[in-house]
C-alpha cells in the first residue's frame, strides 16, 4: 500500500469519524482530569484489519487535541498519515495490546485513583464494593510487576499478554490500560473504572471497615451494566456536545 493510499484512507469518512471519536475521548479525559501532562496515549484500530491503528500525537496536551492531529501509525510504529510524531512508548504499549490482545480500543492512563490502586499490595481495584466497580467483576487483569518505561517491544507484549482476555488490567505502580469494541463505550469504562477507584480509595481513607457484597451478586450486577450500552453512547454523545 503507498502512502498516497494511506493518506487517501486517513480523509475517508469513516477514519474521519474514528479520530473525531478518538479525539473527543482524549478531550474527554482531560476535562474529567484523568490527563497527566502531555503523557499517556489513547489509540483505535481501523476496521480492515490491516494492523494499523490511530493515535494520538506526541506533545499535545489532551485538552486542545482535534481529529487533525490523530496520527495514523502501523504496528511498527512508522507514521503512516498525519502531522505530529508519536511517543515512543505509546508505539510499544499499544501496537501490542492491539496485536496479542485482539483489543480494539486502547486507553492508556495514569489516572489519579486508579494509580494509587496500583501502589497497594492489592494492586486494583474491588470489584466487589460499590455499584460502579461492580461493572468490572471478572473484567480485570493485574500486571503487578513494574519493569520501567515501556522502552522495548518486549514490554509492551509482557502487558498485552498480563491481560489474559481481560478488558482492563492493572499495571503495578505505573497505571492501568482500559480496553473495549468502541471508542465510546471504552471511555464510559475508564471514567467509571476511575469513579470506582476514588470511591474505594476514600473509603478506604475513612479508616473504618470495608463492606464486600458477595461476588455472585458482583457478578450479576455487571452483567446487567453490560447487558445495554445505550447509556454509554448517550454519554458519549453528551461528551460531544458540550465540549
Amino acid at each position: 500500500m503507498t502512502t498516497n493510499m494511506h493518506e487517501e484512507d486517513f480523509d475517508s469518512p469513516a477514519i474521519r469519524a474514528l479520530r473525531e471519536d478518538l479525539a473527543l475521548a482524549l478531550r474527554a479525559a482531560a476535562h474529567h482530569g484523568l490527563s497527566e501532562g502531555v503523557c499517556n496515549h489513547f489509540s483505535v484500530e481501523l476496521p480492515d484489519d490491516s494492523g494499523r491503528f490511530l493515535l494520538n500525537p506526541r506533545g499535545l496536551l489532551w485538552s486542545e487535541i482535534q481529529a487533525e492531529d490523530i496520527v495514523m501509525i502501523d504496528e511498527q510504529g512508522e507514521i503512516l498519515a498525519g502531522r505530529h510524531p508519536v511517543e515512543p512508548t505509546a508505539m510499544f504499549i499499544h501496537a501490542a495490546v492491539h496485536r496479542i490482545a485482539k483489543k480494539k480500543c486502547v486507553l492508556h492512563t495514569h489516572m489519579p485513583y486508579a494509580t494509587a490502586l496500583t501502589l497497594t499490595r492489592q494492586r486494583a481495584l474491588d470489584t466487589t464494593l460499590s455499584q460502579n466497580a461492580m461493572r468490572f467483576h471478572g473484567r480485570v487483569a493485574i500486571d503487578a510487576h513494574y519493569n520501567g518505561l515501556a522502552l522495548d517491544t518486549g514490554e509492551g507484549e509482557r502487558i498485552a499478554r498480563a491481560m489474559n482476555g481481560a478488558d482492563v488490567v492493572f499495571l503495578g505502580n505505573h497505571g492501568v490500560v482500559v480496553c473495549g469494541e468502541r471508542v465510546d463505550y471504552a471511555y464510559d469504562d475508564l471514567y467509571f473504572l476511575e469513579r470506582a477507584c476514588m470511591m474505594q480509595v476514600l473509603a478506604m481513607s475513612s479508616g473504618l471497615p470495608l463492606e464486600p457484597v458477595d461476588a455472585k451478586l458482583a457478578q450479576r450486577v455487571g452483567e446487567q451494566t453490560l447487558g445495554e450500552r445505550l447509556q454509554s453512547e448517550l454519554f458519549f454523545k453528551a461528551l460531544g456536545r458540550t465540549l
